[in-house]
């Protein structure tokens, strides 16, 4: 019994990459000398990945901004009063606010994916930003010459290229970070902007073959920044059955953090297609206690017995601090924990293959 395993992207970033960071924002540093420092966490990240035992590893996603603003960097039309992210321990993430078009990415993902090749010896994942979170810098007033139609359908084509591109340039797999969803439903009880955001998504993905659908995977999560989350008060039932109709083969969903986690369970097996593969998130990266292999390989065994072993994988429920800013995980935690999902996913097929 193989069940693939996985991790979903960002770690922690190292202290002084964080200090360089902050020095650079405030005039201390050169461009250069901050570059330098991403490529020596990227190179250092992806060794301690590889020392997990991990099968696929990423970049860390050292060098973003974050996993979401990394389209943006440099972008000049935006004002800073875009849509406001509330978590629950009261801080929130502001998006910008696009003011003039049109809108084009000043960065694709490949870039970071075309460093991490230089280092790595084991396949690597790329995560990309969902279309849906980049459509919210749009703002509701509109823009003089630039019709909201115009807008998406130029974030679609750019939203293409970041995967295509991945792709290309060899990518394991990509996963489309679509955060947003559960939150969704929190602004909109209706389901109406969720599904808007599906059908905006499944415009991404079905300018892709069948074929390449099976190496697009979509995650999703209520969130984790600075130990919060923004939506994890809104059940998976109400997710689910929507998420989906995504068309993406893979999905990468937190679930070690859930409460009710039978209910889950059951929801993934009458909404899971045929042809789609689930990845549990079996580490809670909010939570800084390190679970153990045998923790994580019991949380696959109960999985095992609603979801077919040949659909499931496993992940970790979110990205370790996927903003830059976030200093709230220790990078020795999350290869900690990345190190029990690996063995623990062992240990799981071990018990199954018997």
């Amino acid at each position: 019994m193989k069940i693939l395993t996985e991790p979903i992207g960002s770690i922690p970033r190292p202290v002084y990459l964080q200090q360089a960071m902050a020095a650079f924002a405030g005039g201390q540093i050169k461009a250069d000398e901050l570059n330098d420092l991403f490529d020596r966490a990227t190179r250092e990240t992806i060794q301690e990945l590889e020392a997990t035992g991990s099968p696929v590893i990423s970049d860390g996603e050292q060098s973003k901004p974050s996993f979401v603003t990394y389209p943006m960097q440099g972008f000049k039309n935006f004002a800073a009063d875009g849509v406001v992210i509330p978590f629950a321990d009261g801080h929130t993430r502001q998006l910008p606010k696009l003011t003039a078009g049109p809108f084009h990415y000043t960065t694709f993902a490949n870039s970071y994916l075309n460093q991490a090749k230089k280092y790595a010896n084991l396949p690597v994942k790329q995560a990309v930003i969902s279309c849906s979170a980049m459509s919210l810098l749009y703002p509701q007033e509109g823009i003089d010459g630039y019709s909201r139609d115009q807008f998406l359908a130029d974030l679609v084509n750019d939203a293409v290229y970041d995967i295509r591109s991945c792709l290309e340039s060899g990518a394991y797999n990509v996963q489309i970070d679509f955060t947003e969803a559960r939150l969704a439903i929190k602004l909109d009880p209706s389901k109406q902007l969720l599904s808007a955001f599906i059908d905006l998504n499944n415009q991404v993905l079905d300018r892709f073959t069948a074929e390449e659908q099976k190496k697009i995977g979509v995650h999703t999560c209520p969130g984790g920044d600075h130990d919060s989350t923004h939506s994890a008060d809104i059940s998976y039932t109400e997710l689910l059955p929507l998420l989906f109709k995504l068309h993406a083969g893979n999905f990468y969903l937190e679930y070690a953090a859930e409460k009710d986690k039978k209910t889950v369970l059951n929801a993934i097996k009458e909404n899971l297609g045929a042809g789609q593969r689930v990845f549990l998130g079996v580490t809670d990266v909010i939570n800084p206690k390190i679970e153990t292999a045998e923790e994580v390989s019991d949380l696959i065994l109960e999985a095992a017995q609603v979801i077919p072993v040949q659909q499931l994988g496993t992940t970790d429920d979110c990205g370790f601090s996927p903003f830059g800013d976030d200093t709230s995980t220790a990078r020795e935690i999350a290869f900690a924990k990345i190190r029990a999902r690996v063995e623990g996913t062992k240990l799981a097929e071990k018990v199954l293959g018997r």
